[in-house]
């Protein structure tokens, strides 16, 4: 959760580079080919040159076929991996490919014109695509993909470069793909339709159809189609995509939703509710039993769980040694005791070293029923989603509602996004919470340890003040989420975070300008949220070490929106 550091020359990066992000090509010429050779990377690293040995060829996950390339960056090396290509001068290309991971690039460079190259921070599978033309004496072009400093192994898959014949050969064309079997509806909620399908082979993606109009594009075998009606029938389809075309499509299915159960999940919680994380661990900051946290907190979120040898599966251990000899019993009967004051106790998942992985159904079903595996064992209220190494949109919310179903409607479910994670609705961390909405609680995007980030409104914003918070809470509420979504994360003093720290004086300002259209800083909403959830800070123990001073300041101003 705390002390990830944003290195300057990162945040430069995303300020300038945001608005070069480009959208997808269109299709290539008939008289076009792939002058890439080998990439898919079926053939290992043929072809391909990786500085300081930072690149392997994975099994898994893989965009398609069965190989991809996996690049790993390590202290000043970011892994960038090219490969040269003939091209013809005074001719103009499309590059592309799938990658996945935080801040990938691609680009090509020496074309004899303008050296190009774009990004995504997208922890899905996410097409990148940009063109150049190539200077009148240019016959060959270095195309690269690389990460970024200090930042997690991306993925890349099946390049190409579609123009005109270079004459040094590359890669076949892809055919149009089949037309995907087995579609099914494996739940339903009062305002969505889970799908899934089984996997075509040559295809890159699937569009899903509603009463035979395009609704969703998604990249693997399932897809969450929200904003239904209750109690209601629809008809629904798919079909494949690549380069090359799209498929027909499948025979259709009906879903039917369930009878209406209001928006949102969290049972009780209250409309106006702070949350705070509790500390399974001893850094330096006051140790707690769980008895001991201030009473100003509605959710607590025990940080945090494990994972396990399983793929998707976590377990928790109780630090009863570093917590001054704390026992389960004691833990499992405090958890009750809150409840019984009416908060709602969870289990978070993730932290800034949290490596859980949910990419695909089985991981999905894993994480599903060992969370609630842990609910049932210790008490818990719900989960919190604190995956800061990214996260599947499509598998997580698949995990997720799996969890509701199992749990029912008094499930709560949160989500501490870091800044980056919610700067666009592309975003897989924003994906999942649209995907969920009906079922999530609240989204805490946390306002610390960030670089400067866009606003709503398009402008550049540093943390450490009100329209840091204002502004990029703006993103949120624009893009779909309700205002009883969104609760804005806070470190509770100087020692909770390596930056971002703001005086509970700013917080509250913050949540009258968005609750009240009061105590704005230069930026103002378009309009009032009066039904904003509140507040989220880390830790409860480092609260407790500042005397509750965040806490005492913060709670009764949230409670009194």
């Amino acid at each position: 959760m705390p002390g990830r550091r944003w290195a300057g020359a990162l945040a430069a990066a995303v300020t300038a580079s945001v608005l070069s992000l480009t959208g997808l090509a269109g299709q290539a010429q008939a008289a076009d080919v792939n002058n890439v050779k080998n990439g898919g990377f079926e053939s290992g690293l043929s072809n391909w040159t990786c500085s300081a040995g930072s690149g392997a060829t994975v099994s898994s996950p893989v965009h398609s076929g069965a190989a991809a390339l996996k690049g790993t960056p390590a202290g000043q090396d970011y892994a960038q991996c090219s490969q040269s290509v003939a091209v013809k001068p005074n001719s103009t290309y499309t590059l592309s490919a799938w990658v996945q991971g935080s801040y990938t690039y691609l680009g090509a460079s020496g074309t004899g014109t303008t050296d190009v190259s774009t990004w995504t921070p997208n922890t899905t599978w996410t097409q990148l695509s940009t063109t150049f033309t190539t200077g009148a004496s240019t016959t060959s072009v270095t195309v690269w993909t690389h990460g970024w400093y200090g930042q997690p192994a991306y993925l890349a898959d099946d390049f190409s470069v579609f123009g005109p014949d270079g004459g040094g050969g590359g890669d076949p064309a892809p055919t149009v793909p089949a037309t995907p079997a087995g579609l099914t509806v494996p739940s339903t909620t009062s305002s969505s339709v889970s799908l899934a399908w089984n996997t075509v082979s040559g295809a890159t993606g699937y569009n899903v159809y509603q009463g035979g109009s395009k609704v969703q594009s998604v990249t693997g075998t399932s897809a969450t189609v929200s904003g239904l009606s209750a109690s209601t029938s629809y008809s629904f389809q798919v079909s494949a995509t690549n380069s090359a075309g799209e498929s027909a499509k499948s025979s259709a299915v009906t879903g039917t939703t369930t009878a209406s159960g209001g928006g949102g999940g969290g049972g009780t919680v209250p409309a106006h509710a702070v949350t705070g994380y509790w500390q399974n661990f001893n850094n330096g900051a006051t140790v707690q039993k769980l008895s001991a946290v201030q009473s100003q907190y509605d959710i607590i979120a025990v940080a945090f769980a494990d994972a396990t040898s399983t793929p998707g599966a976590v377990s928790f251990t109780l630090d009863s040694a570093g917590l001054g000899g704390y026992t389960v019993d004691q833990f499992k009967a405090d958890i009750k005791a809150k409840q019984a004051a009416g908060k709602k106790v969870i289990i978070s998942i993730g932290g800034q070293n949290g490596t859980i992985s949910v990419s695909d159904s089985a991981s999905a079903t894993n994480f599903a029923n060992s969370v609630y595996s842990l609910m049932q064992t210790y008490g818990f209220d719900g989960v919190d989603i604190d995956l800061e190494n990214g996260l599947n949109a499509t598998y997580m919310s698949q995990a997720l509602r799996s969890l509701s179903g199992k749990a029912g409607s008094s499930l709560v479910i949160t989500m501490a996004p870091q800044t980056i994670d919610m700067q666009s609705t592309s975003n897989s961390y924003f994906q999942t919470a649209l995907n969920i909405k009906d079922i999530l609680t609240v989204v805490n995007m946390q306002y610390y340890n960030s670089g400067s980030m866009l606003g709503c409104d398009g402008k550049v914003y540093s943390q450490g003040s009100v329209d840091f918070l204002t502004a990029l809470a703006c993103i949120q509420l624009q893009g779909g989420l309700d205002a009883s979504q969104v609760g804005l994360g806070l470190p509770a003093s100087t020692s909770g975070a390596g930056s971002g720290y703001v005086s509970p004086t700013v917080v509250n300002n913050a949540l009258d300008c968005l609750a009240k259209l009061t105590n704005c800083g230069s930026f103002k909403p378009a309009k009032a949220y009066p039904g904003l959830r509140g507040a989220m800070t880390w830790s409860t123990n480092w609260d407790a070490s500042a005397g509750n001073a965040w806490s005492n300041a913060v709670g009764p101003h949230v409670h009194s929106l």
